[in-house]
């Protein structure tokens, strides 16, 4: 059993899976628990956010783990927005079945209950198969992604410092504990959404939420969907000088621009920091060019991030806008999807 000291909660992982036992008196976390589609035991959703103090969004009050909406099934062109500038290839359709994806990018607070909990190494990763996209078979932890994880919490702890100046991780709880988690490897990224009850989403998942489906916005909070409106009551991000830090830049509390929420109330998905998908990353998009709950699984090298972080400047922001990475980054991090 670990303590989980002022969290008021402490987890067990036993061989029958995850028991999550709050003993404050208000857990201030959604209990979404349940089994997997196949009826065997999957971790409760949320598990990071158990006793976890309320300090995130606009006001610093909120729940860190407050739902944003379900996000509708529907279809979009991929890649695409109605600025008619330079997002304006309209060949990949895509169809994605309704999901969960969480209003915000996950914090240096809900990481350092997986990191508590040593979670998220080769001495205690994932189980095979577990993860996996409810659509998508063959999606989930692969055991030999295993090597990949770092050896052990010690390590962890140690690999999440990767930047003297902008890392977000602090050995002791301090004033990070809302900030989003960065300097994440894809692979911690995927075993933290496990062990918090989701799955990493698809790109296309990411990107239809952040375009606001098929209005095909040109950032989350476009509306008319063709504005490209901006600025830094919106996101964090480099408009000349930075956001915040303006000589230096750096990461802010997640939700603090509210205003540039999404359709569906999804804080962030433009600045702050990139977030780390499923999917590999291809130019352009895998075929077949239309696609249904699709994502692309084969690996070449390198994985897809969305979003754009507080060191790029408008372009990365953009709804339509892609990139891809290999390992953590002081502007990269991370947010989970969840069944509905």
């Amino acid at each position: 059993m670990v303590d989980l000291g002022g969290r008021g909660a402490r987890l067990l992982r036993g061989q029958a899976g995850w028991l999550a036992i709050c003993v404050a008196a208000s857990c201030g976390y959604p209990d979404l628990h349940g089994d997997a589609a196949d009826g065997s035991p999957r971790p409760p959703q949320y598990t990071s956010c158990m006793g976890l103090s309320l300090t995130c969004g606009a006001g610093g009050t909120g729940n860190c783990c407050e739902p944003a909406e379900t996000v509708p099934e529907g279809t979009f062109l991929r890649g695409y927005d109605t600025a008619t500038d330079d997002y304006n290839d309209m060949s990949y359709p895509a169809t994605v079945s309704a999901f969960v994806l969480d209003k915000y990018e996950v914090t240096v607070g809900r990481f350092r209950a997986f990191v508590e909990a040593r979670q998220g190494t080769q001495a205690s990763p994932p189980g095979a198969g577990a993860g996996a996209h409810p659509k998508l078979a063959g999606s989930g932890w692969d055991s030999g992604w295993n090597t990949s994880l770092v050896a052990d919490t010690s390590v962890l702890e140690a690999a999440v410092q990767c930047n003297a100046t902008y890392q977000t991780w602090t050995d002791i709880p301090g004033t990070n504990e809302n900030k989003p988690m960065n300097c994440v490897s894809w692979y911690e990224a995927m075993a933290f959404c496990i062990w918090d009850g989701g799955y990493l989403p698809t790109e296309a998942e990411w990107n239809y939420a952040a375009t606001g489906g098929r209005e095909q916005r040109t950032y989350p909070w476009s509306n008319p969907a063709d504005s490209t409106v901006i600025d830094c009551s919106y996101a964090n991000y480099r408009p000349g000088a930075y956001c915040v830090n303006d000589l230096t830049g750096g990461v802010n509390r997640v939700g603090s621009e509210s205003r540039g929420d999404g359709r569906w109330k999804h804080s962030d998905l433009a600045g702050n920091v990139w977030e780390w998908v499923l999917d590999w990353y291809v130019n352009p998009y895998p075929s077949p060019q239309t696609c249904n709950d699709c994502a692309n699984l084969n690996p070449p090298s390198k994985r897809v991030v969305r979003g754009g972080g507080f060191y790029d400047d408008a372009t990365g922001l953009r709804a339509a806008y892609r990139r891809n990475s290999t390992d953590r980054d002081l502007n990269l991090g991370l947010r989970c999807a969840r069944t509905p």
